[in-house]
């Protein structure tokens, strides 16, 4: 029998702001569930990220039906689960962990199909023959993983840490094929930018544009109409990088999509019923601050 009651979490550090948990107990509410989503943040708990194996075992003691996990633990969680989804292995993170009938817990990663959902729907005929991505931690590399399964000829990944892009890169080129990726350091942007104009884009996959970090990753001058921007980045939507890539003339993406289509393909697996992307996505339009509050 279908149950219509659910306790869900989240397991991360600095969580306090995330709108997941608005973003899950709207759609539930709208589908008659009982559904309560718990924030467990380790700055507040006052544990190391490392500790993320004993959180998950409460949880499952507790009752609950699964948890989604963030930054810093979702390479961390793998070694406790029972077992991984395809896309998770392939990946090698973890955001989200399924309490199966039988106990097991089973780790999913949603921010691959989040991303790739939000491209499709959001730039549908974008150019992906040269894709260059600024970022390459655990968001980037997700998002690394769906342009290449949306059929990207090449994405190459910049980062501040060489080794981190390097290593991105070899994993990618290991799972979708030789010369599918590269990796390269920020002093290479204005000429990888040039090369993908009229042919590609740029992904942005760092903390800068966030509310903590505002400001833009990269140059303006590197921008231009020739290029699409896609933003990871969701608080604030409107980035200060999207608003100079659009006064420019670039076609852009705002990071709402891929929180909320991560968040659909969780809901999904949480309770096996199926969410309305529609009224999550004017969710979100309204918890960041895009509109006004419904009445």
């Amino acid at each position: 029998m279908t149950k219509d009651s659910y306790l869900v979490g989240l397991i991360g550090s600095g969580i306090g702001p995330s709108l997941s948990p608005a973003l899950h107990e709207r759609e539930a509410e709208r589908q008659g569930l009982r559904y309560l989503y718990r924030l467990i943040d380790i700055d507040v708990v006052g544990v190391e990220p490392e500790a993320v194996g004993d959180l998950v075992r409460a949880a499952r003691d507790l009752g609950f039906d699964g948890l989604n996990i963030t930054h810093p633990c979702k390479q961390l969680v793998i070694p406790h689960l029972d077992g991984l989804a395809p896309q998770a292995e392939a990946l090698g993170a973890v955001n989200t962990v399924v309490f199966e009938a039988d106990g097991r817990a089973v780790g999913h990663n949603t921010d691959v199909t989040g991303f790739a959902a939000s491209f499709a729907r959001g730039l549908p005929d974008a150019p992906l023959e040269r894709v260059v991505q600024l970022g390459a931690g655990g968001a980037g590399a997700a998002v690394a993983h769906a342009t290449l399964t949306l059929g990207a000829g090449r994405v190459t990944v910049v980062d501040a840490l060489p080794e981190r892009a390097a290593a991105l890169a070899d994993a990618l080129n290991g799972h979708f094929g030789e010369g599918r990726a590269a990796a390269a350091t920020p002093d290479r942007l204005s000429g990888l930018l040039a090369d993908a104009d009229g042919v590609g884009g740029l992904v942005h996959a760092t903390p800068t544009g966030m509310a903590a970090h505002p400001g833009l990753p990269l140059s303006a001058d590197l921008l231009g109409p020739g290029l699409w921007v896609a933003e990871v980045v969701y608080r604030p939507l409107e980035t200060e990088l999207l608003r100079t890539a659009r006064d420019l003339g670039c076609a852009t993406l705002d990071g709402g999509g891929m929180a909320v289509f991560q968040a659909v393909d969780a809901f999904r697996l949480f309770t096996g019923r199926e969410p309305d992307s529609a009224r999550m996505l004017a969710d979100i339009a309204e918890l960041a601050g895009a509109v006004p509050a419904r009445k």
